[in-house]
């Protein structure tokens, strides 16, 4: 699912050129200029940094009705969790436990490496203190701190709207999860309309995002003229260490633990698991689309895997929308990292938070490319990290959102190994045998 243009340019390979375009201005204006000049203030000030914080602020605008409806639907359409019994057990167990070692890697990773560490202090507050006023309306709710027990009873609103007015993303997603399930058990033709009316909200809002995502171009290029212009070629070291961060804990997922849960749970040679799901990776890495791959993956859990159909359909089409584990790594490297990048430390309490919101996200996340910023800005004003940092990844987002899918598409076939293992499809009626005609004599 590539989106393009009016003269028909792939939107990626335009956020490629804004990329470069805002990269090499601004790098030109550190080394050449110099960032104290007037009139490089009052670009900055005036015309670059609003630009990239309208952009932010409608990405922030579509939060809510985003990841309420994708939630709702996402558990609703777990309404075969009856029929199907153990197989949608299994599925959400799962979903949840490899999530969970996903971002844990991701995590790890990043403390280890701490790619966002070296920056100048200085430069670092400087870009905070500018990046403050213009953020304002988005960060103005963010906590100061997080108390481990505090955390766990603000996670039930008391009122989802003054919740959701006051940017408190995660009990809204609470309220989104409750609801889901209350769809899910109380079937009725009222509740299936209404299932039907949030569908519909949820497909406006991706609608909505899809046209936001078209201003990512100039958005990139105006929030990496800023940066650049401030930083200069340290910019560019982050970048490459915060890149290399978030390709290796995928790597280490998906070709350390991917085989170890087929071998181990699914009972399959990881080479012939990793043989049969060839095309949807390839697919999945040139669309970075969960959504878009799910055809291919279809075919490839029943084709080349021989997993039942009824389990492998239950699974993936949940899995496109409920299990992105690769999505959730992402999340969890990136805020990390830009924490770091503005020397912001965030202590374990504040880190399992990010962990548990990651979870939640990608539960909540679409199957679309660029479907995790939104949850990305979300996260940051959550744990207190300025959200205009959110600029600094965007050039290479589209990188890693191929990389991160195929993880997603991956781990979806990885959990449809798991959970087909002693099941099986309903026996095919076989098809009655047409009449035979029998001869008359006159």
């Amino acid at each position: 699912m590539t989106t393009k243009k009016t003269g028909g340019i792939p939107l990626h390979w335009l956020m490629l050129i804004g990329f470069i375009v805002g990269l090499g201005s601004g790098l030109f204006v550190n080394q050449y200029v110099g960032p104290d000049v007037f009139w490089v203030q009052w670009v900055t000030s005036n015309i670059t940094g609003p630009a990239g914080q309208i952009f932010l602020r409608l990405l922030f605008m579509l939060v809510i009705p985003l990841l309420f409806s994708a939630l709702v639907v996402g558990v609703a359409e777990m309404g075969d969790l009856k029929s199907l019994g153990r197989a949608g057990s299994k599925t959400l167990l799962l979903t949840i436990l490899v999530s969970t070692i996903a971002v844990l890697i991701g995590l790890g990773m990043v403390n280890y490496f701490r790619p966002g560490d070296g920056v100048d202090p200085a430069l670092a507050q400087r870009l905070l203190a500018e990046g403050a006023d213009g953020a304002a309306a988005i960060v103005g709710n963010a906590p100061e701190g997080v108390q481990f027990g505090q955390f766990f009873l603000d996670l039930i609103p008391s009122n989802v709207f003054t919740a959701a007015a006051g940017n408190q993303i995660l009990p809204v997603m609470i309220f989104a999860l409750l609801f889901g399930i209350g769809l899910v058990m109380a079937r009725s033709p009222a509740t299936d309309q209404l299932k039907i009316t949030i569908e519909g909200i949820l497909e406006v809002t991706m609608k909505l995002i899809n046209l936001v995502i078209k201003l990512a171009p100039i958005a990139i290029a105006c929030l990496m003229f800023n940066l650049a212009a401030l930083f200069g070629w340290d910019l560019l070291v982050r970048l490459a260490a915060f890149v290399g961060v978030a390709v290796g804990a995928m790597a280490i997922h998906m070709f350390v633990v991917y085989p170890l849960v087929v071998l181990l749970l699914g009972k399959m040679s990881p080479i012939r698991f990793f043989k049969g799901v060839q095309r949807p990776m390839i697919v999945a890495f040139s669309t970075a689309s969960s959504n878009a791959t799910l055809p291919v993956a279809l075919k490839a859990a029943e084709e080349e895997l021989k997993l039942p159909r009824k389990i492998s359909r239950f699974v993936l089409t949940v899995g496109a929308t409920a299990n992105q584990n690769g999505t959730a790594l992402f999340e969890g490297v990136t805020v990390l990292f830009l924490a770091q990048f503005f020397q912001i430390e965030l202590s374990i309490t504040q880190q399992v938070v990010v962990m548990l919101v990651c979870i939640l996200g990608g539960i909540g996340t679409a199957g679309v490319p660029a479907g995790s910023l939104p949850v990305i800005a979300m996260i940051l004003v959550m744990v207190g990290v300025p959200a205009e940092g959110i600029g600094l990844i965007l050039g290479v987002d589209r990188f890693l959102d191929m990389c991160r899918t195929v993880l997603n598409v991956t781990g979806d076939l990885v959990l449809a190994t798991v959970v087909s293992r002693g099941e099986k499809d309903d026996p095919v009626a076989p098809e009655p045998e047409p009449p035979v005609a029998v001869a008359t004599v006159a």
